[in-house]
């Protein structure tokens, strides 16, 4: 995620064009780290969103209210009692710092005109909201940082706030060809680290940004640049530093498939095998992408438990499967065990008392072999030590044959389920999962449990011809689809060899086109533990060539006949209902 000076100039702009001059009409304290101010300005109404969150920093214009605790917390309160009806009158970026500035005037208790700071600092695990006099001396903070937790500054009521200098980089927005050059092309080091190491503001993605648009590697070594390459990549730099000034601003988000994976204040061509949504606003973009990636992360959180439980299980069937292997190569020796009592059986009536061993022609390979033989028995002793040999070793080769083909569908089993929990979008989706975790005991039923009421339904999507496409998103729902929900002459696709979704294809009685079979192949790919690969194997047939096996798993079925296509699984432009 790049959360840096850009965007934040970004931010500074738009806040400028809508809510400088506006009045504080509320302020909350939504979360312990979070700020929601309620603004009014001659373009309407705002609110204004911050987050000093040590994971997820944040500060947009948003329309969505918050509901606040009945008892407003401290840092809430200050702000209350000296800005609460202030002025914004001023705000601005010192730099390209990710650091955003609201001066705000107010009245005081005896009616007098007073300035006040509110300063966002967005630095990841640094990020702070800090509230000071008119002076720079601070009056609270909604996170309190002391000596002990930094030598370098404390954050503390009546300290005086400064911007800690422990990086020493360059503003961007001063540089010239010849500190360029000074400063970027006499390190050591790889091209984009040494752009984003000497500037502020510029973020590893807008330092390769940067290097790409040049036509050079950021990975190779600045050195390993000539002259003309140094000076076409300070022009493209600078015309990166040129859109910045004069707010060319195009926000935006990065989706890889349908979970965002960065966003930027500027076009970003690095990402062109990726799909960017543009908009109009930073602010959209900001709530879009914090919203969509908590919906991720709460989900990952959510499913924490369930995917412990199952990488659990998964290794230990794992192991348990290598070492029945190990054992079953162990009764390879039953065959020459019972091909020894054969030979002692047929030639060992001229056996001489203690013999240590036999030598007999093996009639099934016409070669001589050497039995070795226990003295202190006869050889009909031999041979039946011999036999009794191969039934055990027999026994246990069928025994491990049958335990290894369990181990093997419960791992296949686990696995189905670990892939449903990496589809899973929704809290809904994850109750079906559990319930089956539930079913077949690797998560124990506690009395007095009802059954949960099951509200997750498969994903659905229209091929660009207009047919309907369904996805399991777990076996459950793959089991629906297969065998309650499609038709005999509807299409069912699967990728080959490995855990994923059952796709159906309604035809409606019609002919499929090629371009729905390669559409509904690419969400069976997607959908699937192969959805990282380059190209996955999908199989695909009519639904009434797939049976399910008596006593299996959900999910799992059988077919002998199928056609097979090779997909790439990206379903961008598939549309989802």
């Amino acid at each position: 995620m790049s959360f840096d000076g850009i965007v934040v100039a970004n931010l500074v702009y738009e806040l400028n064009q809508n809510i400088l001059n506006s009045r504080i009409s509320k302020i909350a304290q939504p979360e312990n780290d979070e700020l929601l101010f309620t603004l009014k300005s001659a373009n309407g109404q705002f609110r204004l969103a911050m987050s000093a969150s040590a994971s997820l920093p944040f500060l947009y214009l948003t329309k969505q209210n918050k509901p606040s605790p009945l008892t407003a917390p401290n840092f809430c309160m200050v702000l209350r009692k000296h800005i609460a009806n202030g002025r914004i009158t001023k705000i601005y970026q010192p730099g390209l710092e990710r650091i955003i500035y609201f001066e705000v005037e107010h009245l005081d208790e005896l009616g007098d005109l007073c300035h006040k700071t509110l300063i966002v600092e967005l630095m990841g695990k640094h990020s702070n909201i800090i509230f000071c006099k008119e002076d720079g001396t601070i009056i609270d903070s909604i996170k309190h940082v002391g000596a002990q937790i930094s030598s370098v500054r404390e954050v503390l009521p009546g300290r005086t706030y400064f911007i800690p200098d422990t990086t020493h980089k360059l503003n961007p927005l001063e540089t010239t060809q010849d500190e360029f050059f000074r400063n970027v092309c006499n390190k050591p080091e790889s091209i984009s680290k040494a752009i984003y190491g000497t500037y502020t503001g510029i973020s590893p993605i807008i330092a390769n940004e940067i290097c790409y648009r040049a036509g050079v590697d950021g990975d190779f070594s600045i050195s390993s640049l000539n002259e003309d390459a140094k000076l076409h990549l300070y022009h493209h730099f600078d015309w990166f530093v040129n859109d910045i000034k004069e707010a060319a601003f195009v926000p935006n988000i990065v989706y890889k498939e349908k979970e965002p994976i960065d966003f930027s204040a500027l076009k970003c061509t690095v990402y062109d095998n990726y799909t960017c949504k543009e908009y109009t606003s930073v602010s959209e973009v900001l709530e879009t992408y914090y919203a969509s990636r908590n919906s991720y992360t709460r989900i990952r959180q959510k499913s924490s438990d369930l995917r412990r439980i199952v990488s659990t299980a998964l290794e230990r069937n794992r192991k348990k499967y290598i070492l029945q292997q190990k054992q079953l190569k162990d009764t390879d020796k039953k065959e020459k065990y019972r091909i020894y009592g054969e030979l002692l059986n047929t030639y060992g009536y001229g056996l001489e008392e203690g013999a240590k061993k036999l030598e007999a022609l093996n009639y099934y390979t016409n070669e001589m072999i050497t039995i070795p033989l226990d003295e202190q028995l006869s050889a009909s002793e031999n041979a039946k030590k011999y036999f009794d040999r191969y039934g055990k070793l027999k026994r246990t080769f069928e025994a491990l044959t049958t335990l290894i083909e369990e181990t093997k569908d419960e791992i296949e089993h686990l696995e189905s389920i670990s892939t449903a929990l990496d589809i899973a979008v929704s809290e809904d989706d994850l109750v079906q999962i559990r319930e089956e975790l539930v079913e077949f005991g690797y998560i124990r039923k506690k009395r007095g449990d009802k059954k949960a009421k099951i509200k997750s339904k498969p994903f659905h999507y229209i091929s660009s011809d207009g047919f309907h496409m369904y996805v399991g998103k777990n076996n459950y729902q793959n089991d629906e689809l297969t065998f309650k929900f499609a038709t005999g002459n509807d299409w069912w696709f699967h990728a080959k060899g490995m855990p994923g979704s059952h796709v159906i294809v309604k035809t409606e009685g019609e002919e499929l086109p090629d371009r729905t079979f390669e559409e509904a192949g690419k969400l069976a790919g997607f959908y699937s533990k192969g959805r990282d690969s380059e190209k996955v194997e999908i199989d695909y047939l009519q639904k009434k060539n797939v049976k399910k096996p008596n006593k299996s798993a959900p999910g799992f079925v059988v077919y002998y006949t199928n056609y097979s296509l090779t997909i790439q699984p990206d379903i961008t432009g598939i549309e989802e209902v």
